[in-house]
This record gives structure tokens, C-alpha cells and sequence, in this order.
């Protein structure tokens, strides 16, 4: 990311401590990135703490501050009851929760199993709320002011086919968002959301554009001719989790381009054609990249 590019006066965020789930890598780590420039301590998690830990550190080695790393796996209720008793204990209460953390892959859903359901809802559905129910509840008993903000798609508008688990998932915390900012707005607790478009990462294209295929994003589809540029979703996330932004509240806001209104932002066009040996070869891609990552976690 060109943090020279972030519309905020340095140390905006001086005081605030915020967790971002899936801060190692991805959009997570770009945001993570930002917030730390701009004065906040921030706390990321994931499931592979060597990549948690090299993050920390190539991230304070550039910007001072402190980055700090939890191996957790967000499916595991417990675990976070742990991991956010450890935040507590270091510091304090937490003034912000980024739930970034997420899992993708295409698949006709003729072909879908249920624990590749099971994967993709038990983080982004489950996950999400193990999270923001822990830390919510602290923040309610001990009186305190907090912003949640989740990274969405804007499939939570039109659905995603070829990525219906993904799409059901993070429909139902667009759901969450809008009503928790009801329910919890009397305890000075904000929840919004982003639906970012193409912002491209490694972990995105391995998955959802296997081999090239799949991809439903390009520059020519978009209006503005273009993929977004981290920097451009890093100011977003900091004016929906920074001061001066105390009244937005409920929202769910498209950083794509207008991609979505132009071509629907999702994956039917280019992969509705496709027959039984390209979607073949696309699964045994996919494979390939959870056993890698897989590994990476041992």
C-alpha cells in the first residue's frame, strides 16, 4: 500500500487499540498497516503465527508502534474466549474489532460438499460472531465505546453464485451489522460494514480465478477501468473506525467502482460456461493451494 496516499493527519488513531481477524496477510494486513501509521496499537490474528509474527515485525520495523500477533482460529469459540482475555489483560479493552478474517473458493454447488460448506460458514458466519459476541459483552459490562466494522462483498445484495457459502455467510453478517447497530447503539457500540470489489491478492486469485479462470473482476468490466487500490480501502476503514465518524451507524458501503451496478460483481458470466474437465482442473488447483497453506500452519 502507498501509505503516502492516506487522507489522515498522522496519529488520528493515537489510543486506540484494535483487532483485526486475518491481519497477517491480504486486505488485513493493509489495513492493519494503516491503522498502525496513524497511532493505534493493533492487535491481528490468523491461524499461522509465523506469518502473524513476520507482519509484526516488518510493520513496526517501518512504522514504529506496536503490532501484535495471536495464533487463533476464530472457529473455535473458546479460543477467542482466550485470545481477547489476553488483549484485556495487555492493555485493556479493545476499541475496535476489524472481522476481515474469510474463506473463499468457486465451486458449482452440485459439487459443493457440506465440509466445504461447513469450511467457509464455520469462519465467516460463526467466526464472526464468536467475535464480536465476546468482545461485545465485554465492552457492554465494562461501559465502553467501540466501532465493529466487517468485510463484506456485494453479493450480500445480489447473491454470488458459484460461491453460495460464501455468499450465505456474509449476507447473514450484513444482517448482523444492521442489527446490531440497533440493538447496541444504546451502548455506544457502531457496527458497519465494507463490500469491497476487486482488490486483488494472492489468496484471492488462487481460489477464485484458478488457472485464470473465474475472473469475473477484470479491468475492462469495471466502469472505471480499473482495480482498487489499498490505499483507497484503507481510508475507508479508517474514517468508519476513527473519530469524526460517530454517526454512521447500520451502514454496509461498495468500494468497487460501481462494479457492481455495471455487471453485478459476481461470477456467473464468466463461469456458467464452463464444462465438468475445466471445473476438474480448477478443484485440483484449489487443492493445491489449501495443502500448501495447510503446511504453513504445521
Amino acid at each position: 500500500m502507498d501509505i503516502a496516499k492516506l487522507m489522515y493527519r498522522d496519529g488520528l488513531l493515537a489510543g486506540e487499540r484494535i483487532l483485526v481477524t486475518g491481519g497477517g496477510t491480504g486486505l488485513g494486513r493493509e489495513m492493519t498497516e494503516a491503522f498502525l501509521k496513524l497511532g493505534a496499537t493493533v492487535h491481528i490474528c490468523g491461524r499461522r503465527p509465523n506469518k502473524l509474527d513476520e507482519t509484526a515485525g516488518e510493520l513496526m520495523a517501518a512504522h514504529g508502534g506496536s503490532v501484535v500477533g495471536h495464533a487463533c482460529d476464530i472457529r473455535d469459540a473458546e479460543a477467542i474466549d482466550a485470545m481477547v482475555g489476553a488483549i484485556w489483560a495487555d492493555g485493556g479493552a479493545l476499541t475496535g474489532v476489524v472481522n476481515n478474517a474469510a474463506g473463499n473458493f468457486i465451486s458449482r454447488t452440485e459439487d459443493l460438499s457440506i465440509n466445504g460448506f461447513n469450511a467457509i460458514s464455520d469462519i465467516v458466519f460463526r467466526g464472526t460472531f464468536y467475535l464480536t459476541h465476546n468482545v461485545g459483552k465485554r465492552l457492554i459490562a465494562e461501559e465502553k465505546k467501540a466501532s465493529f466494522l466487517s468485510i463484506l462483498t456485494t453479493w450480500v445484495w445480489n447473491g454470488g453464485p458459484f460461491v453460495v457459502p460464501s455468499a450465505m455467510s456474509k449476507s447473514a453478517i450484513n444482517t448482523m451489522t444492521q442489527s446490531l447497530a440497533v440493538e447496541w447503539g444504546r451502548y455506544g457500540l457502531r457496527f458497519n460494514a465494507i463490500a469491497p470489489g476487486l482488490f486483488p491478492t494472492d489468496g484471492m486469485s488462487a481460489r477464485l480465478s484458478p488457472g485464470g479462470r473465474g475472473d469475473n473482476s477484470s479491468d475492462q468490466m469495471n466502469p472505471m477501468g480499473r482495480h482498487g487500490e489499498m490505499h483507497e480501502l484503507a481510508n475507508l476503514a479508517v474514517f468508519l473506525m476513527g473519530p469524526g465518524a460517530e454517526w454512521v451507524n447500520g451502514q454496509t458501503i461498495a468500494i468497487d467502482g460501481a462494479g457492481y451496478q455495471a455487471s453485478g460483481g459476481n461470477f456467473f458470466q464468466s463461469l456458467a460456461p464452463l464444462g465438468d474437465a475445466e471445473w476438474e482442473q480448477m478443484r485440483s488447483m484449489i487443492k493445491s493451494t489449501n495443502a500448501k497453506d495447510k503446511a504453513d500452519r504445521s
